[in-house]
This record gives structure tokens, C-alpha cells and sequence, in this order.
């Protein structure tokens, strides 16, 4: 819907107008009277084939054309949105009615207290996404004072001028090239999901209300469709006038946390507009963004390292030039820029120095919250400049930045959708099902050894037994991880699930590059393929070497992750790298051996959540276990001789 010609169609070479566009004023009366000119019209039991007597419940046209269809279920018939789901799926999709991106846009399956959605029919793997608002941070509606808890549907999202806003503003055909087959392209058609439309709506509302030079926190779990969100967001302050026309913001640059810009907002954004020059990508150097801010490019997307000189630059713009700066992830990237690596990081003698270290700079040293917030106190707060901060785990320092005080007087974001939200509605997983330390292990075993009605066939293979008499050691620990994986780990999401070993320094992932190499080689293990990630050099004193990622992978740094995504290599080995702010839904297990803690612990641990058709829960093992008693190592190393139940 979102091109130049929005609205205009050709029948055999004849154009066709299907609706005017709201204007975003009412300054052109023409404008005002045609966009008047449309008309929705609502249908019920629509017989929509030739075929047999089937009928839609409701059906919405627009001039004619229909775009909605609706299936209702009452609880008092024992029906529910799971009804109409199942009924939508047993329909032919190539009936006209729902012909992909030709006919209905969208498709609701709706009951008195939850909405559902899809904007493509294909039998079974028809795909429905909840549009709910929520309820006590969960899935679902909050009660309504006298109707249904759906009722939001009819009476906010179905009237005219916001079911036209979606239309103009928000529904996208997202284009991608099928890796598979080059000449083939996928599409999918995109209706934004009831947070994302609702997040967007109240920040424009609050903006028109009180004008450039306020802060925004807007916390949307990891599956909330961030990418989206973001690039709504970026053209709705791009285009955003007051009601004589006049434009709020002269540029809105969209900032992310990764070194290369993030593929995905990049082309999400780049899918919006085509005109040359209203989206310029800073790749390069400070120049290029200097050269764009001075165009006045509408939207600049650009990176954080970027980020100093962004605010430098536009606190010396003239007084009545006005930004809007959306931030996509307030915490530390998944390329591992943080405090240490700025700074040059020290070179370290044995493993306990690099973990004391690493843990007197965790609570020491600045990471990248702090540095934007010592950044931004360094300027002068100016009423040209709005922040809208999007993050999924906002630390303290980022919710006193960007937060609005609540009636309590403490900081809250200006939106949330939770992770509670986003579990309870399957777009992401509860990594916290399976969490297992070695102190569990312990037990569960030990209670399996003494007793004696405990069948060891009805048992599946565990890790226990792989552990020996030294349990610090990492060539035990990559014995144990490894066996675990291959008896685990491997058979998970259709034989396809991969594994993230999370470490406490760039040394301690060194070493472990060295154990795994070490032990599969022994095992001459020719099916499994490990790789590396942490930055910069690391020197190991002890075998007088120096090494760097890229050496210890046999390839570029920048082709880690996309190697990580090939079926041979299986498991990623990691020092503060990719522990944030990276996807990717094949990711199963996590094997931790750092001590974990706050924010920090549900950025790393919600690396797993990702989900998968294939994927149906996640696993992790803290192999963290230096703190087990003398009398438990020796339990280990000597009782440890069943499987254990957990597998």
C-alpha cells in the first residue's frame, strides 16, 4: 500500500483510484472532501464461493473492494477463537475472496475475549498472531466495564479514520530474497500487531501535544517485531506536521547498537520509501553523516559508535532545526562493544586473573548505558532534540534517562510490551523452564544412586558421567559440553538446533577454542564444527601465544555470524560478543560459565528465546560450578555413574 501511487490500481491498463488518502491537514479542501469520499461498508454472512454454501461471519469493504474479513465465536455456543483459526484453515485459499495481497488484507478470528490475526491463508500453515492489548503485563484483554474485553476492535481499530491510518501508515508487503532459490522471492503482507500500532499511535499523539525535546523509553520484549516498530515509527516523525502544515522534525536518525548496520531495520526501512535521498545510510565515515545532516535527508540510519558525533553535530545546527533520535537497543551490541574493548583491554596471566578482572570491570567500568548518558549530560539538554530510547531490558541508568515519572515519583517506560506478554503469546521462549546448574545435577543424581528401584534403561543419557576428578578444569568441562551436545543438543529442532557456550573473558574463550579442538580431535569427531567470537587480541601467557578471533576461526571476523548459520558449525564459543542484541531461532542450548546476574543475566539468557516451528523448548546447563564442596566434586567424580533422568 506504501508506494508513490498509494491507493491506484490498473485494470487492464486502466488506472483505478481505490480510496483518497487522509490528508495530513486541512489545508486542500479537495483533499479533505475526497478523502470523505470513501466508504466502508460492513457485510455479515457473506457467501464468498461458487463452490459450495460456505460464509464469512463479517466482511469489510472499502468502496466496494473488501479488505477485512471476520470470523465471531461466542463462549455461549462452547466456540472460541480457536474455532474460527481451524476454520479458516480448512478454507481454499485460492478462492478470489482471499487471494494473497489481492483481495483481503487481513483476516480476524475473534471471540468475546481475545483477537486473532493473519493476512495469508495456506491451509495448515496458516499462521494466526494474537492482537490482544494485554492484561497485567500477560497475554489477553483487560475486562471491559460493560461489554467485551474485544470490543477495542470495533470501537478503536475498525472506525474509519484509524482503520485508514493502518492503511496509509502502517500495512506493508515485506519483499525478501529466498536464499534458496535466488529467482524466487518472499512476501509477506504485514499488519502491525496491536502493541506495535498502539506504541506508535501514543508517541505521535504525545509529540503533536507537546512538541520536540522530550525522552522516550519504549520497552518491547525481544519478539515484539522491534525492526517494524522502529521503521513505522521513523517515517510516521519523518512526515509528522501540525495542523498548519508545519513540519516537527526536520530529520529523524535511527540509531543501532551494531557496528554493521542491522540488516533487518535497514531493510525495513528501506521497503517504505523509495525516493532518492529521503533515507541516507551512514556505512562509512563521520563525514558521510555530516554530508547527510547538512542535505537534511529526511531519515539517517547510522550506528552508535557514530553516536557522539550525531549530538556534537547537532547541537551546533541553527536553533530552529529540529531531531528526532530513535535508539534500538540502549545496552551493550552483540559485536562486543563495551567499556573493555574502548578502552584496550589488559593482557592476563592465568584464567582467575581474567575472570577477577572481568568482574571488577562489570561492576566498575561504565558500559554502554553509562557512556550515552555521560554523553548526553555533556550537552546541554535542548528543546530541538527528542530521544526515543527502544530497549527490551533497560537498565536503571536508562530508565532514569529516558523513563517518565510515574505517580510513585520512580521511572517507567513510556510503553511497554512485556517479556511475560511475549512468552504467553509464543513469540518467544521461556529459557527458564530448563535452567539446570550442576548443584541440581547433584542431587537429582545422588537421589538416583541411593536408590535402588531406580531402573537405569528408563533413564536418558545425561552429563554427569563425563564429569572426572578435576571439574575447574575446561578440558573437562569441553569433554562434558561437547558429549552433551552430540547426545542432546544435536537431535533438537529437526536435527538442526545449535549451542552457545558463554564465557567469562576473552581468555577463557581462547582456551576453550583450544579444549574443544583438542577433544574432538581425539574423538576424531568429524561432524561437529565449533567456532569462536570475542574482540580484539587476547595473549596467553602461559603458552606464549596471541591470537584473534578470525585466526582461531580460519576466517574474516565479519563472517562469524553468517557462518554460525550454516548447517556444519554447531556451536559458538563466547566472550561477551553476541550475548546480546542476536537472533537466531536455531539457537537451543546454552552452556554457562560465567557468573550471571540482573539485566545482564535476561540479556544472555534471552538468546535462546528466539522461536522456531520446529523449536519447542530451550535448555541450559551453568557449568559455573567452582563453589561445589570438596565432598560433592568427589560425588561427581565417583558416584556419577547412571544417567541422569533430565535427559
Amino acid at each position: 500500500m506504501r508506494d508513490s501511487a498509494k491507493g491506484k490500481y490498473k485494470d487492464r491498463g486502466i488506472p483505478i483510484r481505490l480510496f483518497f488518502l487522509k490528508p495530513d491537514n486541512d489545508l486542500n479542501p479537495d483533499a479533505v472532501a475526497n478523502y470523505h469520499k470513501n466508504r466502508l461498508t460492513i457485510t455479515r454472512q457473506v457467501k464468498y464461493s461458487t463452490k459450495s454454501n460456505e460464509s464469512i461471519d463479517v466482511v469489510i469493504d472499502l468502496n466496494g473492494f473488501p479488505i477485512i474479513t471476520m470470523e465471531l465465536k461466542n463462549h455461549l455456543t462452547g466456540q472460541s477463537y480457536e474455532d474460527a483459526i481451524e476454520q479458516y484453515k480448512d478454507r481454499d485459499p485460492n478462492e478470489p475472496i482471499f487471494l494473497f495481497n489481492q483481495r483481503s488484507l487481513v483476516h480476524f478470528a475473534v471471540d468475546p475475549d481475545e483477537v486473532h490475526m493473519t493476512t495469508e491463508l495456506k491451509k495448515e500453515k496458516t499462521y494466526f498472531l494474537p492482537f490482544n492489548k494485554g492484561y497485567e503485563y500477560g497475554k489477553g484483554n483487560p475486562p471491559h466495564p460493560s461489554g467485551y474485553k474485544t470490543s477495542y476492535l470495533w470501537e478503536e481499530i475498525l472506525q474509519k479514520d484509524s482503520l485508514f491510518d493502518v492503511l496509509q501508515n502502517f500495512i506493508e508487503l515485506k519483499i525478501e530474497k529466498d536464499k534458496k532459490n535466488k529467482k524466487k522471492n518472499k512476501k509477506q503482507l504485514i499488519f502491525p500487531r496491536f502493541h506495535q500500532l498502539d506504541a506508535v499511535r501514543k508517541i505521535v499523539d504525545d509529540v503533536l501535544a507537546n512538541g520536540p525535546g522530550k525522552r522516550y523509553l519504549i520497552q518491547h520484549s525481544a519478539g515484539s517485531g522491534k525492526s517494524n516498530t522502529i521503521a513505522w515509527l521513523s517515517y510516521r516523525l519523518a512526515s509528522l506536521a501540525d495542523a498548519k502544515g508545519n513540519v516537527i522534525f526536520n530529520t529523524v536518525i535511527v540509531i543501532t547498537d551494531r557496528v554493521v548496520l542491522d540488516e533487518q531495520i535497514q531493510d525495513t526501512i528501506r521497503q517504505f520509501d523509495s525516493t532518492p535521498g529521503f533515507v541516507a545510510y551512514i556505512d562509512k565515515d563521520s563525514n558521510q553523516l555530516a554530508e547527510a545532516l547538512s542535505k537534511g535527508s529526511k531519515i539517517i540510519v547510522t550506528t552508535l559508535q557514530k553516536f557522539p558525533f550525531v549530538i556534537e553535530k547537532i547541537q551546533s545546527m541553527p536553533e530552529d532545526a529540529t531531531y528526532a533520535i530513535i535508539m534500538d537497543e540502549a545496552h551493550s551490541s552483540q559485536t562486543g562493544i563495551t567499556a573493555r574493548k574502548m578502552k584496550d583491554i589488559l593482557s592476563y596471566k592465568n584464567l582467575n586473573q581474567a575472570a577477577e578482572a572481568d568482574a571488577l570491570e562489570e561492576s566498575d567500568e561504565p558500559d554502554i548505558d553509562d557512556q550515552i548518558a555521560s554523553i548526553l549530560s555533556a550537552y546541554k539538554r535542548k528543546q530541538n532534540l527528542s530521544l526515543f530510547a527502544f530497549t527490551a531490558t533497560p537498565k536503571k541508568k536508562t530508565l532514569e534517562m529516558f523513563g517518565q515519572i510515574n505517580e510513585e515519583g520512580k521511572p517507567e517506560p513510556f510503553h511497554l510490551y512485556s517479556m511475560r506478554q511475549a512468552i504467553e503469546e509464543g513469540f518467544i521462549l521461556d529459557v527458564l523452564k530448563n535452567y539446570v546448574t550442576y548443584e541440581t545435577y547433584f542431587k537429582i543424581c545422588k537421589a538416583i544412586n541411593d536408590d535402588p528401584e531406580v531402573e537405569k534403561k528408563t533413564t536418558m543419557k545425561g552429563i554427569a558421567r563425563f564429569v572426572s576428578l578435576h571439574p575447574t578444569n575446561l578440558s573437562q568441562k569441553a569433554e562434558i559440553i561437547i558429549e552433551h551436545f552430540r547426545n542432546f543438543t544435536r537431535h533438537k529442532i529437526g536435527g538442526k538446533a545449535k549451542a552457545m557456550v558463554v564465557t567469562s573473558s576473552r581468555l577463557h574463550a581462547k582456551r576453550y577454542m583450544d579444549a574443544f579442538q583438542e577433544y574432538l580431535k581425539k574423538k576424531n569427531y568429524k561432524d561437529l564444527y565449533v567456532l569462536v567470537a570475542f574482540s580484539g587480541k587476547v595473549h596467553d601467557e602461559e603458552l606464549g601465544e596471541t591470537k584473534t578471533e578470525s585466526e582461531m576461526n580460519g576466517f574474516p571476523e565479519s563472517q562469524t555470524k553468517s557462518k554460525f548459520e550454516e548447517d556444519d558449525y554447531k556451536i559458538m564459543i563466547v566472550a561477551d560478543k553476541y550475548q546480546t542484541g542476536f537472533d537466531q531461532p536455531l539457537l537451543h542450548t546454552m552452556y554457562v560459565d560465567k557468573k550471571l546476574s540482573g539485566v545482564k543475566a535476561v540479556q544472555t539468557l534471552s538468546r535462546l528465546n528466539r522461536t522456531h516451528p520446529e523449536k519447542h523448548d530451550t535448555f541450559v546447563l551453568d557449568v559455573n560450578y567452582h563453589f561445589i564442596s570438596e565432598q560433592k566434586r568427589h560425588f561427581f567424580a565417583h558416584s556419577f555413574r547412571k544417567p541422569s533422568p533430565l535427559f
